[in-house]
């Protein structure tokens, strides 16, 4: 059984993506309104996965800086 992480943090302060058109498609504003971060946990990071699939939502863009 494959172990996943806890939960991740994206926020748009470490993403390379940061202020180009990326933003404009990214779960992230649209989940918090402003540039900010969000823990999701592996169930919601899948959950999101699967509704931007059937075009429910906007994709995940994050892109962390090295």
């Amino acid at each position: 059984m494959q172990e996943h992480p806890p939960s991740i943090i994206i926020s748009c302060d470490t993403c390379v993506m940061r202020d180009t058109t990326a933003c404009d498609d990214c779960i992230v504003p649209m989940l918090c309104g402003e540039p900010e971060a969000v823990i999701f946990d592996y169930e919601e990071l899948r959950t999101l996965a699967a509704l931007a699939k059937a075009g429910l939502t906007p994709g995940l863009r994050h892109q962390r800086s090295a």
